[in-house]
């Protein structure tokens, strides 16, 4: 383009800047968008009823006659259902209220736009069915993901809206078969039914659809097996989490560029095929929960994009693959709760990519010569090893080192031996999980001088002496610093949960920050320098044998959410002070030799009567008023009589002290359970 060119290009976009900009709002379009704001409970920022000009509102584009063509208020926090007139916005091409409370049925007028191209009603609170009548011929993303939507899926969507590009429907409750006539959407890029009630089968012109790019159809009740013979363009294919049964077929070759296939939590059985043993393509592969057998045997010459590799909690056989470091982009593995034997492969050694491994719940031995091996790929973060070593003794070398390590999870071993000193080298940790194994001995000091940690669970062993106060000192529990916030950087997956609403697959999940030493032998005194914990959310000391008073200090915890000190020697009163803590929503000091007035107000108004069981001195709107607890205690330190003694136990319905029969153990997995 010359100069001249350029020129005029300039000047003819500046001529059209300057009209939108002084764009007067049209009559019409500025009563209903008025309508619409006198119709929400809340006020939209920005908006004024005293302002003439709507085209200078936040969230609304004009065009050069003043007519709306954009209406785009996410995340406004409104509240209201949205007004019938709303449709008369007849220029509208965008239209996103997303991450808002509207509430009531879809509007189907809004359904007959003819310029719309953007319909995003999505994180919304909106009910009823979808609207049988569809004529959106301009449209191109439409979005009703998150919201409490039922009934089928309106089939006319595909008749007269064959342009669309997205189609987002996640996270309802549509039911009933995926319309055959989604077959006309010969446009359509990306398809999202995650999260719904979806029967049926998977219609095969699914995957026919010329520029279908994403297939999103986890957590549904799809049935059947998978099927396809023709060759198709899709990406990313998601199919976790529904009824569909039989073998994995072997047609992956039909899908040349599929980089990421998730079919989690189904009823496949049999070996994983050849042609998904030998992609080239596939990136990610979830197949953890269901009955695949077999050995696994991934062809890394072949999986030259294998990222990550899921394929816990099957029936696996055989020992772990020792040609999996020879795959060029393998970083996350998780082989967890299969029948795997043996040890780590010293080709585990030359694995310089691996970041993430979880071999939890396997028959895995030698748990010393796995660490041998394993601290020496060099970009390691993550290891979680529970349940597949039993009756070890944990590796005491001084030798042990991992220089990235971030997350060491090994509980429910039955590990022996004392905390070693070799953690003391592990200065970037920051999850530290030893619970439930058979440690015993003091809790060494130097964990206080791993600066890292956030979170760390000793509970469930048979550690024993005092809690050392470097406990008291870790900067990532005492300082708000967004640095030391934890977060998993590796995926985990739910589904829907009993109130309707789900967590997909999702990197970055916070671990609150934790210090759980509950159930073990531990001595001394509750050290008040725990109040300068400021970033602590939880923190467990149950059933030890703790003495002296509950700190004042305590009330320094400005995010604490749990505390349990139960079953301990704990005296005194419940400091009022804790009061003040107002993010606190679990608290018990049930069990101890606890006096006095039990504090009211704040967080304690919410908490119940056995968060206090178990303390006969304590009075209060749980227990006995305070002058009965006088007269009975006086009464009771006067009877020298064994047998009356008994009766005084009985009337105050004092419990046997559990503190020292340690513990009802029972098989439990933290960290562990939800990784793998």
């Amino acid at each position: 383009m010359n100069v001249f060119g350029l020129c005029v290009t300039v000047i003819v976009f500046g001529i059209s800047v300057e009209a939108q900009l002084n764009s007067t709002c049209n009559s019409n379009d500025s009563m209903i968008l008025k309508r619409f704001m006198n119709g929400m409970e809340t006020a939209i920022d920005g908006w004024t009823s005293n302002s003439s000009n709507c085209c200078d509102w936040d969230g609304i584009t004009c065009d050069s006659s003043g007519k709306v063509v954009k209406l785009e208020l996410s995340r406004k926090r409104l509240v209201g259902t949205l007004a019938d007139s709303l449709a008369s916005l007849n220029q509208l091409r965008t239209l996103n209220l997303s991450r808002n409370l509207l509430k009531g049925n879809l509007l189907t007028s809004l359904f007959h736009l003819p310029h719309l191209e953007i319909l995003d009603l999505s994180a919304n609170e909106f009910s009823g069915s979808f609207p049988s009548s569809v004529n959106l011929p301009s449209i191109q993303l439409l979005d009703l993901s998150d919201n409490n939507l039922e009934g089928p899926i309106a089939p006319g969507l595909c008749i007269n809206s064959t342009g669309v590009k997205e189609l987002k429907l996640g996270v309802n409750y549509f039911n009933g078969e995926i319309p055959p006539e989604f077959e006309n959407c010969s446009f359509l890029e990306h398809l999202c039914l995650d999260a719904n009630l979806v029967s049926g089968i998977i219609p095969e012109y699914l995957f026919k659809l010329p520029r279908l790019l994403r297939l999103s159809l986890q957590d549904n009740n799809i049935i059947g097996q998978l099927h396809n013979t023709n060759p198709s363009n899709l990406v990313y294919f998601d199919v976790s989490l529904n009824l569909i049964s039989g073998n994995l077929p072997d047609f992956f070759h039909t899908f040349p560029n599929l980089s990421y296939f998730a079919a989690h939590s189904n009823n496949l059985f049999g070996r994983i095929p050849p042609s998904l043993l030998n992609s080239g393509s596939i990136s990610s592969l979830i197949l953890r929960n269901n009955s695949l057998i077999g050995s696994i045997d991934i062809n890394c010459s072949a999986m030259i994009s294998l990222t990550f590799l899921d394929l816990a909690d099957n029936k696996f056989l055989g020992t772990i693959p020792d040609n999996l470091p020879a795959c060029p982009k393998l970083k996350m593995i998780d082989l967890g709760g299969n029948n795997l034997t043996g040890q780590i492969p010293e080709t585990f050694k030359r694995f310089e990519s691996l970041s993430y491994l979880s071999l939890s719940m396997c028959k895995l031995n030698n748990l010393s010569g796995s660490l041998n091996v394993l601290q020496h790929c060099p970009n390691l973060t993550t290891l979680v090893l529970g349940g597949s070593f039993d009756n070890e003794e944990i590796p005491s070398d001084s030798n042990i080192q991992f220089k990235s390590l971030k997350t060491l999870v090994i509980p429910n071993c039955k590990l022996t031996g004392k905390i070693p000193n070799w953690l003391n080298g592990l200065t970037k940790l920051r999850i530290l999980d030893l619970s439930w194994n058979q440690l015993n001995g003091p809790i060494p000091p130097f964990l206080g001088n791993l600066s890292s940690i956030v979170y760390l669970d000793l509970s469930n062993n048979f550690l024993d002496g005092k809690i050392p106060k470097t406990l008291t000192q870790l900067p990532g529990l005492r300082s708000h610093n967004i640095s030391f916030e934890v977060f998993l950087d590796f995926p985990i997956f739910m589904r829907r949960a009993m109130n309707g609403k789900v967590l997909y697959y999702s990197y970055g999940i916070r671990f609150p920050p934790t210090l759980d030493l509950s159930n073990n032998f531990l001595t001394g005194e509750i050290s008040p320098e725990f109040g300068n914990l400021k970033n602590l959310h939880i923190l467990n000391l149950k059933y030890n044998e703790l003495s002296g008073s509950i700190p004042e200090n305590l009330a320094n915890l400005s995010s604490i959410e749990s505390i349990d000190l139960s079953h301990n020697d704990l005296c005194g009163e419940i400091p009022v002070s804790l009061v003040r803590l107002g993010m606190l929503s679990k608290f018990s000091v049930a069990y101890n030799n606890l006096t006095g007035i039990i504090p009211s107000g704040g967080q304690f108004s919410t908490f119940s009567s056995s968060s206090f069981e178990g303390n006969p001195g304590l009075c209060g709107e749980f227990v006995l008023n305070c002058r009965e607890v006088e007269d009975l205690l006086e009464k009771q330190e006067s009877e020298e009589d064994e047998e009356e003694e008994e009766t005084m136990i009985g009337i105050l319905k004092e419990p046997i002290n559990l503190s020292n029969v340690h513990r009802f153990y029972y098989i439990q997995l933290t960290v562990s359970v939800m990784v793998s």
